[in-house]
This record gives structure tokens, sequence and C-alpha cells, in this order.
């Protein structure tokens, strides 16, 4: 009798464990539709943005390219100053003359393991093929919806909580640790105000980055899918 008891307990949890995990796989399935269907997101092997960012009273002219897979780089001129971070698959280097020094640093292990997802574009396409893993967390209460709280776990074990609106299946919310001059803090960012691009694939055109010490948001004006990139520009500048 006991054998049998302890074979229907393992068998109910096995249940619960599979029916969670069907409701995780639902939810990204229903997020991948809405930004554009999980085959035409895996065609996407390069995106370049030009954006504006607001910060501190400023604006500033970004252009972000991500080689999906490969490589990330963001580059900034804020009055006349050039901020850059990269990230690759292999590691990362920033320059940011608002620490002291306008020279290319490379980042440290921690910094790159929080930054390393960058170089994938959508963290939920093939997520699991990365080496990462998502639990579904319930829900929680983001402004005025009622959102999935996502927990995607990378496979150097840093973590981002992503809030998915069950109306639209986009996004909304996604919440991690980040460094800001030299300091631990918790990043908050979200998206709104979602188009679909020219190729077919639904991104937001407005994020607003909190830091805890300052604020910036970002509008996209331009989007050019599948470009070709020369992976040369993630290269630390003096190698």
């Amino acid at each position: 009798m006991k054998t049998i008891k302890t074979c229907l307990l393992a068998l109910a949890v096995t249940t619960i464990a599979f029916a969670k995990a069907q409701t995780v796989d639902e939810i990204i399935a229903k997020h991948l539709e809405a930004t554009g269907g999980k085959e035409k997101l895996s065609q996407v092997t390069s995106i370049y943005m030009e954006s504006t960012t607001e910060v501190m009273g400023n604006e500033m002219n970004t252009k972000t390219t991500i080689l999906n897979g490969k490589g990330f780089k963001n580059e900034s001129d804020f009055n006349g100053q050039n901020i850059v971070q990269v990230a690759t698959d292999k590691g990362g280097w920033a320059i940011n003359p608002f620490t002291g020094s306008s020279d290319p640093t490379p980042m440290s292990d921690e910094e790159f393991k929080g930054s390393k997802d960058q170089i994938y574009f959508g963290p939920l396409v093939n997520y699991a093929e990365h080496g990462a893993k998502v639990e579904l967390m319930g829900r929680e209460e983001i402004g005025d919806v009622n959102a999935y709280k996502l927990k995607y776990t990378n496979k150097d074990s840093a973590e981002t909580i992503y809030y998915i609106d069950p109306v639209t299946s986009y996004i909304i919310q996604a919440v991690r640790k980040g460094n800001a001059m030299g300091q631990e803090v918790t990043v908050t960012i979200r998206f709104s105000n979602y188009k679909k691009t020219d190729f077919g694939i639904v991104i937001p055109n407005t994020t607003n980055v909190d830091m805890e010490q300052f604020a910036l948001k970002t509008t996209v004006k331009k989007v050019e899918i599948n470009k070709p990139v020369d992976p040369s520009i993630f290269e630390m500048p003096g190698k």
C-alpha cells in the first residue's frame, strides 16, 4: 500500500509539473505568434535600429546592431561623448567617458553574464537551445494589467523576470540586475508602442529604462532586418 501511495504521489507531482510546463510553453507560443510567429522570428539573422534616447533632460542618438547569436553593439552620442556597449558570445566591453576614461574596458564576468542574452533577438525565441530555462511564477499586477510573470534563467544563472500581457501576449516589462557606474542596480524595462516591421515581425518602438540612479526613454526611428553585418564591429579596439 505504501508503495502504491508513493507511486501515486510521484505521478501527481509529475502531472502537476507537466501541466505547469505546458502552461509556460503555451504562454511563450502565444507571445511568439503575436510578435510574428516562431518561423518568421527564426529567420532573423540581424537587426539594426536607429533611435533617440532621452536621459536627464538631454536627447542623444543611438544605434543598435544585433548579429543574432554572435554580437550586440549599442552606440550613443551624448553631448559629443561616444558611449559604447558590446557583448558577444565570448565576452564584452564598453566605452563610457562618464566613468573617467574614454578607453575601451572589458566587462567583468558578472557584467558579461548579465549582458550576454542581448546577442539574441527575442529572448524567448529558441531559448532552450541557448541553454536557458523559463518558469511560470504566477501573475502580477503591472499597472492595470494582470500579467504573466516568467522567470528566465540563462545558462550562466543570470535571471530576468518577464511580464507578458495575457491579452496582447506582448512583453510589457522586464526586471533584471544590472550595473550602473560600477554599482549593482535593479533595472526595470517597460516596453510599449509595438509595431510591425516591413519584415513582418513586431517589436516595441518605445522602451523606458529605470536604473534606480537615473531613467531613460528610447524611441525607435528606423529598423532594418537582416542587414549585412561585419562581425569585426564587435571587436574591442586595441586588440
